[in-house]
């Protein structure tokens, strides 16, 4: 019911927009030259208010669409001309309308009295944010997805014209090192002024001239007039009552900037489930920390021993508690040098409780349903501090140190058909310091060196402990680890420690030769140095510990290796400009060495590689582009894949490693097209994306016995090439105030393992459809209707997910502000439905006006009451599907004081 209202909304709102005419026409100069990118903007006469604005495309070609019968005064404006004007009456019709500009010293003749709400300058769109703001934003984010050619996607992520913003700032300064999660989320959309996109965007600008920047994007916000040399900001503070327990949030964002120095701090404590800082995140978050041979053909994978956590699904879980803390600032005592940092923390407190069912293809007998109840508690900070001196255009020198320290475990209770009850538990408490150093310098207009240095030092320290219960249902595994079987129960452990030292260099040289072309030379190595050190264990009924033997694995289940790798390399690059193309090929010479030693034994793979790179980019337009890329790269695999002892994965999944693994190689190719019209608002992104990887390390999988769900994995070259292709694009067009969308993604992939020594090809295709219809009234409520179709198709097993969904904002009064989002989600296979379910929130706040500094706010998050979500995976030998409880229905009531 609430689906088909909104429609009905969105389709009244659609037909009063489309009740307008249409004014086109042609911007020349006085000699009939067009002029691309001039501003016409449309000022009805009676309301005052800027009721339509266009910006001309490379004809000189604009389009405005306007009310009938409405007097209007016409303005167009371009850098360097005298400002044209004139008053149009609109009529019942369509109507062509051309204008010429003549050169102008003085600019005086028109004062623009309304600012446009698009500038192009060069490789910066500039957008006028009260142009597009509808009354009812309250964060960054929600200015954004007002702006034409800019997303936020479904990690958090912004994107411009296809393209990832890489980098935040605010009044030139960098925000949390510019991470966009944290700015969207938090910066108060009335402190935004002008949103800046800086297409090829680059970090150092002494190297804009010679790197590759087509596909780094920035946005730096400029603040509103009295948002400088004052704190801004926002506190907010609620609570409510649920049928678990009593809610609470307080979230303080307060900022401060100045031209000398800018403060930011963010807090947020709240049991809603509103995650501000999640895990993930965390992970990601990289700290602007980018490795010197990204680019070089190779790479390490130092591998990841954090805690095997199950993982909230869209941030829903059945409990969830968050601490959330952080900190920023940045200070230029002079203007050669800029001093920066910043301090996070994050706790969470997490309960999930799943059901899972899996089915496997061989055996019925060793299906399995399972229930996991679980505790988590992760606290996790970091810290950086960073230091950039730049005492003239020709030098600049980087400093950077990020440091950090986390804590944390999970108690897991789990029931299962096959093994009866376990209780697991894991701890970990790792820590890391990266430091990074920089160095640019200009010779002259024609030389220019870099060179870059990180230095990673990182400890991770995993505790596993498994508890069965039911001691018949795992005797067999049991008797493969070696247990004592004269116990109450089978209480097994294992302490594992993984140490990681590497140095990461290059040194750049670029000789631009002319206007057209240059050549890049680097030498630069990679040394990396790892230890890891497990031992199994098992807790006897009279608290001392035993040692077992396994009867697999030559009795092995303790590791004490130490493996090195290093990589010395050579490369070379040439880029030639020949009208629109812009052709980069290059080759880099690699000497890599490897070796690992363990019980006494040395095993050594010494060898000289070369990978060779291609760059093209075609500029068919200042904002259409076609780049192709292809790259060679050499694969190598972290310390644990290497490690000989049983290592306990978990209870039912024991692991050894092998020696004499070598490194994989692979192909990939990506070819990828953009295009954004800024005269219709046009955006069109497409990609297709191919990699292949030779010798690829894969696993062969064996069973405990026969019907077991506990499985035996050790790593293997595969002799069998493993592909995956992927093909995705969107098509966005604005119509007046209505945007219209359309995407599509398929991925394929295919790769090899063994299970019971026999060879098994696990095939994966995946499409996943969208469509978007959206409003950006400025007085009529607003509104957005979405609808996704998923098509998993895995190993001839076939998963459907539709998903149509609508979210309602309206600014009321001038003072009510009512949001509302509504999804439905339907998990299905050829034969039936296998879960459906479907949410509803819903917030209505009192503001008195804008300037007002209060506001008053009720929420209510899943007023259907949802219990559970469902979803299901599918591999080569099981597929399984599992449902996940929920928070049930929150209300809360918030207050929210702006500074």
């Amino acid at each position: 019911m609430k689906l088909r209202i909104s429609v009905l909304l969105f389709l009244v709102t659609v037909s009063a927009a489309f009740a307008q005419i249409k004014l086109e026409g042609v911007v020349k100069d006085s000699i009939g030259n067009p002029l691309e990118l001039a501003n016409v903007v449309a000022i009805n006469q009676e309301t005052k208010a800027l009721d339509a604005y266009g910006i001309t495309n490379d004809q000189g070609r604009y389009k405005l669409s306007l009310k009938k019968n409405t007097s209007y005064k016409l303005q167009v404006s371009y850098i360097g001309m005298k400002a044209g004007e004139d008053i149009f009456e609109s009529k019942e019709s369509d109507v062509v309308k051309n204008f010429t500009l003549q050169n102008d010293n003085a600019l005086d003749e028109v004062n623009i009295v309304y600012e446009m709400p698009v500038i192009v300058r060069g490789d910066t769109l500039i957008y006028n944010a009260d142009s597009f703001n509808k009354g009812t934003e309250r964060k960054l984010g929600d200015v954004l997805k007002n702006l034409p050619g800019v997303e936020i996607n479904d990690d958090g992520q912004v994107q411009v014209e296809g393209k990832t913003v890489s980098k935040i700032m605010v009044d030139g300064k960098e925000f949390f090192d510019g991470d966009t999660k944290l700015a969207v989320q938090n910066i108060p959309s009335n402190a935004v002024d002008k949103v800046q996109v800086l297409k090829n965007y680059a970090e150092v600008g002494q190297l804009s001239a010679v790197t590759n920047n087509q596909d780094n994007v920035a946005i730096n916000i400029k603040l509103k007039e009295g948002k400088t040399n004052f704190w801004f900001g926002n506190v907010t503070v609620g609570g409510g009552a649920s049928n678990q327990n009593e809610l609470y949030l307080v979230q303080p964002k307060l900022f401060y900037y100045s031209p000398k120095y800018s403060i930011n701090t963010i807090t947020d404590l709240n049991n809603l489930g509103e995650i501000a800082f999640s895990r993930r995140d965390y992970f990601n978050f990289t700290g602007g920390f980018r490795n010197p041979s990204r680019s070089s053909g190779t790479s390490i994978n130092l591998g990841s021993n954090s805690l095997g956590f199950l993982t909230t699904q869209n941030n829903r879980a059945k409990d969830i508690n968050t601490k959330f803390a952080a900190a920023n600032f940045s200070w230029s005592p002079n203007k050669a040098l800029d001093l920066s940092g910043f301090a996070i923390f994050s706790g969470n407190r997490t309960d999930i409780q799943e059901i899972r069912d899996v089915q496997y293809f061989d055996n019925a007998l060793r299906n399995e349903n399972r229930e996991n109840n679980t505790k988590q508690r992760s606290d996790l900070g970091m810290v950086k501090l960073s230091a950039k001196y730049k005492p003239n255009s020709n030098n600049q020198l980087d400093y950077d140190i990020l440091g950090r320290l986390s804590k944390e475990s999970q108690d897991q209770n789990v029931l299962s058909t096959q093994i009866g009850t376990i209780n697991e538990f894991e701890n970990s408490s790792p820590y890391s310091i990266n430091q990074n150093l920089n160095y640019y310098y200009t010779l002259d207009a024609t030389n220019i060196f870099a060179l870059e240095i990180q230095h990673l030092l990182q400890d991770e320290d995993p505790f596993y402990n498994a508890i069965l219960e039911d001691k018949d249902n795992y005797d067999s595994t049991a008797a493969i680890l070696g247990l004592d079987g004269a116990q109450l129960d089978y209480n097994v452990a294992q302490d594992k420690r993984v140490k990681s030292n590497q140095m990461d260099a290059k040194l750049d040289y670029w000789n631009i030769l002319n206007n057209k072309s240059d050549i890049n030379f680097t030498i630069g190595t990679i040394l990396s140095t790892q230890q890891f050190n497990s031992e199994i264990f098992q807790f006897l009924d009279d608290d001392s510990q035993f040692n077992p033997t396994p009867t697999i694995n030559d009795g092995l289940d303790v590791n004490d290796i130490k493996y090195n790798f290093s990589d010395v390399y050579l490369a070379a690059h040439y880029r030639l400009k020949s009208g629109i193309f812009t052709f980069t090929p290059g080759v880099s010479a690699h000497a890599y060495s490897t070796n690992n030693t363990q019980f006494n034994t040395k095993s050594t793979d010494n060898f000289f590689r070369l990978l060779p790179d291609f760059n093209m980019l075609m500029q068919l337009k200042k904002s259409e582009q076609i780049t192709l890329n292809y790259r060679m790269q050499t694969q190598f695999t972290d310390v644990s894949k290497f490690a000989q002892g049983l290592v306990l994965n978990s209870y039912s999944s024991l692991f050894s490693g092998d020696p004499a693994l070598e490194n994989a190689l692979s192909h990939n190719v990506n070819l990828s097209y953009f295009s954004f019209n800024m005269f219709n608002y046009t955006n069109v992104y497409a990609s297709l994306n191919y990699n292949k990887s030779i010798d690829n390390i894969r696993n062969i999988l064996t069973p405990s016995d026969a019907n077991s769900v506990v499985f035996v994995s050790s790593p293997f070259n595969s002799p069998f090439a493993d592909e995956s292709a992927s093909a995705n694009g969107r098509f966005q067009r604005t119509f007046g105030k209505i945007r219209a969308s359309v995407n599509g993604n398929f991925n394929y992939s295919k790769f090899n393992q063994f299970f019971q020594n026999t060879p098994s090809v696990n095939e994966s295709f995946t499409q996943t459809y969208g469509a978007e219809l959206r409003t950006n009234f400025k007085t009529a409520p607003n509104i957005e209707i979405n609808y996704r179709h998923s098509i998993q198709d895995n190993n001839n097993n076939r998963f459907f997910t539709k998903s149509p969904s609508v979210e309602v904002d309206a600014l009321i009064l001038k003072s009510f502000t009512f949001k509302t989002d509504f999804s439905y989600t339907n998990y299905s296979n050829e034969e039936r439905t296998i879960n459906d379910y479907k949410f509803w929130n819903a917030s209505l706040s009192y503001k008195k006006d804008k300037n007002s500094k209060l506001e008053y706010e009720i929420k209510a998050t899943n007023l259907f009451n949802t219990k559970s979500q469902n979803n299901t995976n599918s591999s080569n030998i099981s597929v399984s599907a599992t449902e996940y409880f929920i928070q049930p229905l929150f209300a809360s009531f918030r207050l929210r004081y702006e500074l």
